[in-house]
C-alpha cells in the first residue's frame, strides 16, 4: 500500500455535486492498493497514520499523532499512486490491484483505521469521479509505502 498523507485544516470530498464526506483538523489519505497487499500492509499501515507525530505541540515541534490531537481523517482510493512513468509519457497502472481486489482491502483498511483512531473516518466512493478540496496544513505531506516500510 502507499499513501500520501496530508496534514489539513480542512477536507472534503464531493462526488456528482454532492459532498459525501468533509473534516476539520486531521489528515487526508490518498490510499493506493496494489496486488500484492495483505492484512500486514492494513495493520501496518493504519498504525503508522494514527501515530504519525506531523502535529504540533505547545512548542511548535511536530510531536502530535492524530491519537493525541483527536483529530479526524478521509481516506480516498486514488490507484494513480502506483503509476509507473519509466517508460514513455502514458503512465502505466499495471501494479495497481484491480477493484475485485482493491474494494475489499481499502474497506478493511478504513475499518482498520476506525479501530485505531476510535473514530469514524471519511471516505470518498472507490471508483467515482471525486472531487477534493484540502487546505494543506504546513505544507506537510508525508509519503508512506507499506512494503518499504517508509
Amino acid at each position: 500500500m502507499r499513501a500520501v498523507v496530508q496534514r489539513v485544516g480542512e477536507a472534503s470530498v464531493t462526488v456528482e455535486g454532492k459532498r459525501v464526506s468533509e473534516i476539520g483538523w486531521g489528515v487526508l489519505v490518498l490510499l493506493g492498493i496494489e496486488e500484492a497487499d495483505n492484512e500486514e500492509d492494513i495493520n501496518w499501515l493504519s498504525k503508522k497514520i494514527a501515530n504519525l507525530r506531523i502535529f504540533n505541540d505547545e512548542k511548535a515541534v511536530m510531536n502530535l499523532s492524530l491519537l493525541d490531537k483527536g483529530f479526524e481523517a478521509i481516506v480516498v482510493s486514488q490507484f494513480t499512486l502506483h503509476a509507473s512513468t519509466k517508460k514513455g509519457n502514458r503512465p502505466s497502472y499495471i501494479k495497481a490491484a484491480k477493484p475485485s481486489i482493491a474494494i475489499p482491502l481499502y474497506e478493511r483498511f478504513v475499518k482498520q483505521l476506525e479501530n485505531d483512531l476510535g473514530k469514524p473516518v471519511g471516505t470518498g466512493i472507490f471508483g467515482a469521479d471525486m472531487k477534493v478540496k484540502l487546505v494543506n496544513d504546513g505544507p506537510v505531506t508525508i509519503i508512506i509505502d507499506s512494503k518499504n516500510k517508509e
